[in-house]
Parts: structure tokens; sequence; C-alpha cells
């Protein structure tokens, strides 16, 4: 850290000096424009002329497909906007996987083409791109998924279970998106100026999304459970609909803390949610005990769904959490009321 003066020139205008090291490593010289940022009591200052859009290549020789999309997502998620391929010779199945990961990754296609190279670019207007309105399809898609999974559960209505693997696929793509916008507004100020969050609430967003991502991925299974089973016990049907109307209402209740704007409210709802999740253990060994008298293979597919409805109320939970820290006073809204008090 080095401490700077301030000083004042002309009477009217406040100068600071540049430590000369920093400056000489981003290539700031006389004539040089800094772009300044705003956050609370922070001011950010970075180079006017950085490139807004990042490339890289990566050489795909003897890379497996698996791998080969792991490092795909990874470098889109760490917002390269340009990812070039390489080899001798991309194999087939090399190019299915890039074709798939382009898929799954919002704003990617292929570019270029050639025997011994592909190239993946981001065709998206990053101002089109809000980390609030992704959450929030992520919320709807989980939602209804989850809805339907235990409807069709419930209901023995296979159609109703069709097709959830595949929405869990749109909620994957959103998540990869929340988190490059969250990485993107950690290392660029400009990207924090884009989706108009500070970096605190974006983090805050990034953790809730988390939370639905697993939401999904629980919804998965248990659709694959049911999908499996060879039939739902009468004396099960009650109590699991009971489970399932709790764990999405926590999570319903918990995503309602986090989005209100008022900080007593969001703070009332998340304590009254993590209260319900804290009755859920209760009611989900019930079921486990219930379950002792069904068919062995039955209630052991039946004890997983029970144990993922659990763990999705676990992630409504983290959510209601994640709500009270948001609506919690900070060190500098405390300083900026101590502040005003003193200014009155």
């Amino acid at each position: 850290m080095e401490v700077r003066k301030v000083q004042i020139t002309g009477g009217s205008t406040f100068t600071v000096s540049l430590p000369k090291a920093w400056a000489t490593e981003t290539g700031i010289e006389a004539g040089s424009e800094l772009a300044f940022y705003p956050e609370g009591n922070t001011l950010v200052a970075t180079p006017s002329n950085v490139p807004s859009e990042a490339s890289t290549t990566l050489a795909v020789e003897d890379v497996s497909p698996q791998e080969l999309e792991s490092r795909l997502v990874t470098l889109y998620i760490n917002g390269f906007d340009e990812i070039v391929l390489e080899a001798d010779r991309i194999t087939t199945a090399q190019r299915r996987t890039i074709r798939t990961a382009a898929t799954g990754l919002v704003g990617f296609e292929v570019s270029v083409e050639t025997e011994d190279r592909m190239v993946l670019r981001d065709f998206l207007d990053p101002s089109e791109l809000s980390v609030h309105d992704t959450v929030m399809q992520m919320r709807l898609l989980s939602f209804s998924m989850l809805e339907d999974a235990t409807e069709g559960l419930l209901e023995e209505d296979s159609d109703r279970i069709d097709g959830i693997a595949a929405r869990d696929d749109d909620v994957d793509r959103l998540w990869y998106v929340t988190s490059r916008l969250f990485r993107a507004v950690l290392r660029d100020p400009r990207a924090a100026a884009a989706v108009d969050l500070d970096r605190e609430t974006c983090f805050d967003y990034r953790t809730c999304a988390r939370q639905i991502e697993r939401i999904a991925d629980h919804t998965v299974k248990i659709a694959g459970h049911s999908a499996d089973l060879t039939e739902l016990p009468a004396d099960i049907r009650e109590p699991l609909g009971s489970l399932r109307i709790e764990s999405l209402g926590i999570v319903e209740n918990a995503m309602d803390a986090f989005l209100v704007e008022d900080r007593d409210r969001a703070t009332e709802l998340a304590t009254a949610t993590l209260a319900q999740a804290a009755g859920m253990d209760a009611r989900t060994r019930s079921i486990d005990e219930q379950l002792g008298t069904a068919d062995p293979a039955d209630a052991q597919l039946l004890g997983l769904v029970v144990d993922s409805l659990s763990r999705i109320g676990d992630y409504g939970a983290n959510i209601a959490e994640t709500a009270l820290q948001k609506a919690a006073p900070t060190p500098e809204s405390k300083r900026t009321v101590r502040r005003d008090r003193n200014q009155a």
C-alpha cells in the first residue's frame, strides 16, 4: 500500500500523484487517460484504453472430450470473449464436444472451423445481460421443474417428469452466465458499472444462484428416482406431499426475503424462513421411518427423494441466510449514519 496526499490546484481542483511503479506496469504515461468508478467510499481508477475483449488459445492435442468441455466452461466463466482451439487435427469427437459446449454457453458460437483450428466467439452484447434478470430466470425454471417433478411423483404422471433434465441444462447455462458476470465485476470496474450493481450485491446474487442451481440438480434426481419407482405407497403420499410443500415454501419465502428492498421486512422474512427450515428434520425422520413397510427397492428410491427434498429445504435456508446478510447494516453504512448525525 502506498499513501498519497491530496492537494488542491488552482483553488478548485483536487489532485493526487500516482505510484510510478503501478503507472509503468499498466502503461500509463504523460497524456494517458484514466477512468474513475465510484463505489461507496471507494474510488477505482483504471486506464481507459484497456481492451474490452479478451482472447486465448487452447491446444487440444490429445485432450479428451470430457476435459475439453470442462476447460471451455472454465475459460467462458473466466471472461474470455474468444477461445481459439488448435491441434494438428481436431478429432470428430472433439468437434462434437466443442459444438455441444458452445450451445451451453450463452452468447458463444463457432465462428471459424478448419481441420486444425476452431474458434468460439461471444456474439452477445454485455449490456444486454443482467445479474438480477438471469437469477430470476433460474428461479422460475428451477421452481417449475420442482413442481413438475414432485407432482409427477405424487400423481404417478410420467409426462410431467419427462424433459426435466433438459430444463436443468437451461439452468446450468444461466448459472454459467451468472458466474461469468460475477467474475467480470470482481476483475473490471467497467463491468460493475455496466451491471449497475456493487460487488457485494453481485456476490449475494451469485451465492443465491448457486443454491438455485443445486436445487435444479436435486430436482433432476427426484425425477430420475420417480421414473424408476414401481409404486408409491398410499400411506406415504400425504406426508411426502406435505414435505414437498414445505420444501418448496422454504425456497420461495427465502427468495422473497432476498428480493424485498425493505431491510426490516427482509430480516423478518428470512428469520421466519430459517425457523421453518429448522423444523424439517423431524418430518424427514418420520417419513424415513414409514418407509420401513414399503418394498425395499421402492423404499430406497423414496428415501433418496426425501433426502433431495430435505436438501432443497437446506438450500432455501442458505438463501435466507444470504438475505439476512444482504439486509444487515454494513460498517460503511454505519459510518454514513454517524456522519449524517454529526452534520445534523
